[in-house]
């Protein structure tokens, strides 16, 4: 099962509190559902907004009720207050999406409790009506059609919280494993925000549709998804909806428009790891080779001269590339272009404490004592050399997390001389402290 993604964390907090005061009984919402149905189809009221307005509310009633009067983070204690002491049929331990829950059977639903014993999903297993919000978006829409803009205001409120809800089934099938129906959820939340008069839109569900249907292997559907990321400027994480479109060119056949979408995405993401990585796959793989790559970077250092992530970026390619010398001095222009930019001093420690990494397995494997010595020595150079460009960015990042990281490099790599020389102990030992 797949990681669930930042995105989708973020809608599982935001959906949690989606409370349901006030559920009607499934025998009552099934009778003013049918009453309401009955009522659009009367040619003296199927014109009036009244008729289709309540014949949505009657479709969110039905899509609630067989949930009960639960919510998600209610513990046992409380389901059983709000829902009349009703008995789980059944119970059993399940694993979704790598975590385990205790999944109540109940009439109509199915609670999963999690590890701290609170609702984290709930599962409708006997729906009133099939489908039921997707129909009622269309039943607000109907009303807005008749409306004289006095009930503008309820008819979008009432959108929202159809598009809550459908987010929230999309969350629960993705969990659940079901990627194409958590696609078409997903779709149908974009299109409830979209609908008027609330014409927003749901720039995150698109996102979803698109993550989604890729997981479940339409690819024709997830591209159709995030061009249209792309169109309204929804990138995703780190730029990943190019690298996700890329992908799919490619496994379509389509090497040179791969790399165009790249292109596009580094134009807007150049810091991008995925991109990056992404364009040096590409055009190590053809015949054109990277000197393509450095002809982007050189476009974007003409319009941002003083840009020092640039200089970053380019080292870090190379450094990929193993042009040690050329990623040093890109290091090194960062560094220059602004010295209150902690990651040229970052890259240029990276570097050489790679580089020390590599001599470390090299004399690991090396039975010549000569070549063992050799290999022993240049490890120790570059073990040395990556202390004074760490320290620098020690000195200036104000990121805590990135301080710690900084840290325990400099802690490594000062504890190979700690009992030689009295002033890498020193280091040793501060940098130890700040890496805790």
């Amino acid at each position: 099962m797949k990681k669930i993604s930042v995105i989708l964390a973020v809608l599982l907090t935001v959906l949690s509190a989606n409370a349901q005061d006030g559920v009607k009984s499934v025998k009552a919402a099934t009778k003013a559902l049918e009453s309401a149905k009955a009522a659009t189809l009367d040619a003296k009221k199927n014109t009036k907004m009244a008729t289709w307005f309540k014949y949505g509310q009657a479709l969110v009633d039905a899509y609630n009720s067989p949930a009960g009067n639960a919510m998600v983070g209610m513990d046992e204690e409380d389901v059983a207050y709000f829902n009349g002491n009703e008995k789980a049929v059944s119970e059993e331990t399940v694993t979704l999406s790598g975590q385990q829950y205790t999944k109540k059977v109940c009439d109509t639903k199915n609670y999963y409790y999690d590890a701290e014993g609170k609702v984290a999903i709930i599962e409708v297993t006997q729906p009133i009506e099939k489908d039921a919000l997707t129909l009622a978006v269309d039943a607000f829409a109907k009303a807005a059609q008749f409306d004289n803009g006095a009930k503008t205001k309820d008819i979008v409120a009432a959108l929202n919280d159809v598009n809550n809800k459908l987010n929230n089934d999309g969350v629960r099938a993705y969990t659940f494993g079901e990627f194409a129906e958590a696609s078409r959820l997903f779709e149908a939340a974009s299109v409830a925000k979209s609908t008027k008069p609330c014409s927003q839109l749901d720039s995150a569900a698109i996102y979803n549709a698109a993550m989604t249907a890729l997981l479940a292997g339409d690819n024709a559907r997830a591209k159709s998804f995030y061009e249209k990321c792309e169109e309204i400027g929804y990138y995703g994480n780190d730029g990943d909806v190019f690298t996700k479109l890329s992908e799919i060119a490619t496994k379509d056949g389509n090497a040179d428009e791969s790399k165009a979408i790249l292109e596009r995405g580094f134009v807007k993401f150049p810091e991008s790891q995925l991109i990056i990585v992404g364009l040096i796959n590409a055009y190590m793989g053809s015949d054109e080779g990277t000197d393509r790559i450095f002809e982007l970077l050189d476009k974007a250092k003409v319009n941002e001269p003083n840009n020092a992530s640039l200089y970053y970026v380019e080292g870090d390619i190379r450094q990929k590339l193993g042009q040690t010398d050329e990623a040093i001095a890109a290091f090194d222009k960062c560094s220059e272009i602004n010295p209150d930019y902690e990651f040229g001093y970052i890259g240029k420690g990276i570097l050489f404490y790679n580089k020390a990494f590599e001599y470390s397995e090299l004399a690991s494997n090396e039975n010549d004592d000569a070549k063992w010595k050799e290999y022993v020595d240049k490890l120790e150079v570059s073990l040395k050399a990556c202390v004074e460009p760490f320290e620098k960015a020690f000195e200036i990042v104000k990121d805590p997390q990135v301080k710690k990281s900084v840290a325990e490099y400099l802690k490594n790599a000062c504890f190979r001389f700690r009992e030689q020389d009295d002033t890498f102990k020193a280091k040793y030992e501060k940098y130890a402290a700040a890496a805790e």
